[in-house]
């Protein structure tokens, strides 16, 4: 704190007419209700206030006043910086670093910085060194991340795609019946995320996911769908392959899986030609991450 106030007095040092500056600053900011005094009365109290105190008091007054304004600038600007090293970090494949960097924030408002950490919390859970009984842990933090970044802003299309995704992992610790009940609310987020950006090419695969995953449903989960649902939902290869196409056009060569998919969709419509392209742009894909290595 001392070496805080130190700088900030630098300025009085200089001499008066640096205070005089910082003083018709603070006139020609000042605002007022109709009627009110002016920037003239705002600078003759000013000057009254550091008359009657004593030269220390005051420095130490204004230099309490300016603080509080710098921690407020300096509050949005570091949301900002931890964003940027975040994404510095999530294109390095640095998992840990960047779980590590995001957890310290999870208490935060906003909802950029939320739904990063719902992505870092289930990317470490990726992690072939992430035990069991850890992975399971992270899949729910992710979960509560996501959703507090979209009671925070519910039109942020990357927290509707990581809540949808974040639900989805969830249900693989509670069993079919859970991941199959979850499956509509899970595409409608899905759905709403292409709306609020619809060039985002990984939501487009996961939605192509959504289809191929019921297009093979075997027949015992299929029943359960059908005493969960009055209406169960439905696909079919060939509409998992058009939007597996949409999200490589969106942005060509973007994700392993989406790759990998298209290969395993043209397998199951045997076109093998076709299954042999997409599968061998799968095999030469540079592994940035854990999942890349998987593919």
């Amino acid at each position: 704190m001392a070496a805080v106030m130190a700088a900030l007095a630098r300025p009085f040092r200089r001499g008066p007419a640096c205070l005089g500056r910082l003083l018709r600053r603070e006139a020609r900011g000042a605002t007022w209700g109709r009627g009110g005094p002016g920037g003239s009365e705002v600078l003759r109290k000013s000057l009254q206030r550091g008359a009657v105190l004593s030269a220390g008091s005051f420095l130490v007054y204004e230099a309490h006043r300016l603080i509080s304004g710098f921690a407020e600038v300096h509050a949005s600007f570091k949301v900002e910086e931890v964003i940027e090293q975040a994404d510095y970090l999530y294109g390095s494949g640095e998992t840990e670093k960047l779980y590590r960097l995001l957890v310290q924030h999870k208490t935060s408002d906003d909802a950029e910085l939320l739904w990063r950490l719902a992505r870092a919390s289930r990317d470490l859970a990726q992690l072939s060194s992430t035990s069991a009984e850890e992975k399971r842990q992270l899949a729910y933090e992710a979960l509560e991340y996501a959703k507090k970044a979209l009671e925070k802003n519910e039109s942020n299309f990357a927290a509707h795609k990581w809540y949808a995704i974040c639900l989805s992992d969830v249900g693989d610790f509670e069993g079919i019946k859970t991941k199959i009940g979850n499956a509509i609310v899970i595409k409608e987020h899905f759905q709403r995320a292409i709306e609020l950006n619809p060039k985002d090419a990984t939501t487009i695969h996961l939605i192509g996911i959504w289809c191929y995953s019921f297009a093979e449903m075997p027949w015992y989960q299929r029943k359960i769908a059908a005493a969960l649902f009055a209406t169960p939902p439905t696909s079919t290869f060939q509409e998992a392959l058009r939007y597996f196409h949409m999200a490589e056009e969106a942005d060509p060569n973007f994700y392993s899986k989406n790759l990998l998919f298209l290969g395993k969709t043209y397998l199951k419509l045997n076109n093998k030609k076709m299954a042999l392209l997409w599968l061998s742009k799968a095999k030469d894909y540079p592994a940035h991450t854990e999942e890349d290595k998987q593919v």
